[in-house]
Parts: C-alpha cells; structure tokens; sequence
C-alpha cells in the first residue's frame, strides 16, 4: 500500500505541476495527435438526462461557438452514461472531460484514471463551498489533491403532484397545526397515507412507490437507524475495513422497508422503476415517488404530456405542470422501532448525497484544452442554463442564490448531519451489488407475504443476519477476492 500511495502521489504533483498528461508534451504545449486540420477535438461525456433534455447539445454548440477561432471543439463522445473510463481510457477509447458523481471520479481518480486539477485554473473556484470541494478531495502522503471540479449536490428528492394533495389535509393530514401536511413530514404519515391512497382506490393507484433495490434512494432505512457506509479512521478518512449496513439499529429500517413495500406496487422491485415513475407520478397511478433534484425536468415534462392530452396547448400544459409538481426533501422522521404503521417514538432521517462534477481523463492529450471546457462548463451563465433545463441544485453560490431554495436546503441539511455523501473512495464500488440483492430480497418478502407464499425476514434477527452476510460479502470483494 506504501508503494502504491507512492505511485498515485507522483502521477498526481507530475499532473498539477509539470502539466504533463498521459500522452502530453513536456513543454506545455497541445500535442496535435488525434486531431483534424490542427483543431483540437475533446469528447465529452455526460449524463443521459442532459443528453435527454438538449443540454449537452447546447453546451456543445456554445463552447464551439465561443471557440471556433482559437482551434478546439467540443463533440458528443457518444457513449453510455457510466462507461468505464479504467477500461476504455488506456486504449483511447474513453472520453476526455467526464462529468459523473464524486463516488464513480473519485475511484477513477485512486487509480489514477483523471488527473488532479489546480482550483486557481477555475474561475468557478471561489464561489464553491467546502463541502462540495471535499468530495472530490484525495490525500495522498499527508497532501490533499483535487480531482474534479464540483457541479451540483444531490440527495434522494419526493417528487408529487400537489393537485392531488388530499382536499381534507388540514382537518385529517396535521396534527401539529403547522400548515404542512404529516405525510411530507414523517414516514409514518406517509404509510399511513398511502395505505389510505391504496384502499379507497381499489389498489388502482398508491401513495410512495420507489426504487426498493436502489441504496441511493433507500439509504435512510440503514442510516437513519445508525447504519452506514465504511466508517473513519484516525483522521477522519473512509475506512473500508469498517463496513456499517448492519450496525447500530439497522435491521430495525430493513423490517421497515420491507413493510412500506407491501403497499407499493411490485414495479418496486423492478429496475424499469427508475424511467417508469416519472409517467406514474404525472398520470396519478402514484402520488408520488423519490428521485434525484436533476430529473425534475422528467417528472415535469410528463405531467405536461397529461396535460396535453387533456386538451392543454403546449405553453399551458408546461404552465400547469410548473404549478403543480412539487419537489421537496424526504421525511425528516422516522419511526425508532422501524414500525410505520404507528405514531410513537421517532429518529431524524439521515439519507444518501453524492456530488457531481466534471473530472478530465488521464489519458487526454489535450489537457489544457480539457481545462478550457471545462471552465467554460461550469461557468455562471452555463451552469444557469444546465439548472434551468434541468433543475439541478448548483453548487455555485451565485447560481444557487438567483436559483433559490433547493441548494442551500440541501447544504443546510448536510451541515446538519441529515445527509451522509457517498464515500469517495474506490472501496465503494464493491458495495452496490451485494446490497441490491440484498434490498431487493426483503422487499420481495413483502410480496411473498401477500401471495401466501414463505417469508425470509419475519424478524430482526432474520434480517440482521442477512445484513452481516452482506456485509462479508463486501469486505470479501475489496480485501480477499481482488487479491
């Protein structure tokens, strides 16, 4: 490990310092290799919801526009959004600007797979808070490095149409009197809610369907009980040998989970979830569901295709579902002993966060240039636009103070404890699919319930064993199957 910390710390001053990229010149200037009539030609990869919504084509188009006489242009790498740069990048393949979450860059970046970047060479630098900048934030011999420039933060939304908030909400939906309805308060309510929402319909329609097997949106039902990621050691950095999922209480949110998904629709257990929810949302199958703030424009651009068909021209129906979608966070209660089904004692929700950003491949040969993108990238006016089109929370405090809300919400709530982001280690990769199967299971027990077939998890004790199992599981695949 020694020799390896040694290895990253010298890729990493040779990248800051001498400007030297993995194929680049010594002399600092643009090698012309790979290139057309002397123009420089960066692949950019993004998003699939920016690639959906024509940001990137008018990100493109503007950086090409502004740089047509200086010899650099900007295309479409034309890739899946979560290519694997470790894999494509050393033969060429891969795309020399990347904007992805601070987990996936920051894997990259142990292997050094992106460079380590200077902030001065940002003109966004100093309106980006602390926060943010650590997530992409690597220590390496006692120094820390950036790897990537911070974009938007991000944390699991509830998306819903506010028309259909129950008529009777004050008189039946707010006990405290506080002018906000119990169910977007605590997720007991919101059980409860949706039980309701799922008898008077006839279970035509239901209150909260979302991503069982997905952690990003289900990570509150490990953490808020006292679960977690990979712990810290001395001095504060991830720990991977310190695996959480079944520490502190949370077999007690697992049993919870498994409860709330026997009143969702089973599409909850099914990835298609993930494009599904933003149509059932808009048609009211659903009153509402969990997403990130950066798919807002899909939940809204479904409800104006109801609306539409309803007979609303084009201008209307966007008017309408602006008025009518509602984004807010989760819960901020949830039950101590996992029950939903009753008002008692209640912990504060904590849920997963992450980062986005643009980082730059250590395979680029164009470094410099890579730079001027991604300048440009994340400049006020394009970072205006990215969160107009798509309704981002910026990281940028000039944006987000125009903008308002969402971002300082979000920043409020991670200085308060009540988001835990994602680890920026490469450790994390291991994490995913041993508690996907996982999630998955127990929601599927809800199922296996209702059809009168056996049960996995009728108790804690089934459910904490599962959890030390998977956790094994994760520690096997970073510390003994890698070897």
């Amino acid at each position: 490990m020694k020799h390896l910390n040694k290895a990253i710390s010298l890729l990493l001053v040779s990248s800051m310092v001498l400007g030297i990229t993995a194929c680049g010149n010594t002399n600092g200037k643009e090698s012309a290799k790979g290139s057309e009539d002397g123009v420089i030609t960066l692949r950019i990869l993004e998003n699939d919801t920016a690639k959906q919504e024509g940001y990137l084509d008018e990100l493109i188009a503007a950086f090409n526009e502004e740089y047509k006489d200086k010899g650099i242009q900007a295309v479409d790498a034309n890739m899946e959004e979560y290519s694997n740069l470790a894999e494509n990048g050393p033969y060429g393949y891969g795309p020399d600007v990347l904007y992805q979450a601070n987990d996936k860059l920051m894997t990259y970046a142990e292997d050094k797979h992106i460079l380590a970047l200077n902030r001065d060479d940002f003109e966004c630098a100093k309106y980006i808070p602390d926060e943010a900048w650590d997530a992409f934030t690597i220590a390496v011999d006692g120094k820390n490095y950036t790897c990537a420039i911070p974009v938007n933060v991000q944390e699991p939304m509830l998306f819903y149409r506010k028309d259909m908030i129950p008529e009777n909400w004050e008189t039946e939906w707010d006990q405290d009197g506080n002018k906000t309805p119990d169910f977007f308060q605590d997720w007991s309510s919101l059980y409860q809610y949706s039980q309701q929402v799922v008898e008077t319909s006839g279970g035509k329609q239901y209150g909260l369907v979302a991503g069982c097997t997905d952690l990003y949106m289900m990570a509150e039902f490990f953490f808020s009980y006292g679960g977690y990621v990979f712990g810290k050691d001395g001095n504060g950095i991830d720990n991977p040998e310190d695996i959480g999922f079944g520490k502190g209480n949370a077999a007690k949110g697992l049993m919870g989970l498994r409860q709330f998904a026997g009143l969702m629709s089973e599409e909850c257990i099914d990835d298609s979830i993930g494009q599904n929810r933003y149509a059932k949302v808009a048609d009211g199958t659903y009153f509402c569901s969990i997403s990130t703030p950066d798919t807002y424009v899909l939940f809204h651009d479904r409800l104006a295709d109801v609306y539409k068909a309803e007979g609303s021209s084009d201008d209307e129906a966007d008017q309408k579902a602006t008025e009518n979608l509602g984004m807010i966070e989760l819960p901020g209660k949830m039950p101590a002993d996992g029950d939903l089904s009753k008002n008692a004692d209640t912990v504060d929700t904590v849920v997963m966060g992450g980062v986005n950003g643009y980082g730059i491949s250590a395979y680029t040969e164009h470094r410099d240039a890579c730079i001027e993108f991604v300048n440009f990238a994340t400049s006020k006016e394009m970072i205006k636009r990215r969160a107009e089109i798509l309704g981002i929370a910026p990281v940028r405090s000039d944006v987000a103070e125009k903008m308002g809300g969402i971002t300082s919400m979000i920043f409020d709530s991670l200085s308060a404890g009540h988001i835990s982001l994602m680890p920026s280690v490469k450790a994390v990769d291991q994490i995913w699919d041993p508690i996907k199967t996982l999630l998955s299971d127990v929601a599927k027990d809800a199922f296996r319930e209702s059809k009168g077939e056996a049960v996995k998890y009728g108790d804690e004790a089934s459910v904490q064993e599962a959890l030390d199992k998977a956790s094994k599981s994760i520690y096997d695949a970073i510390y003994t199957l890698s070897k």
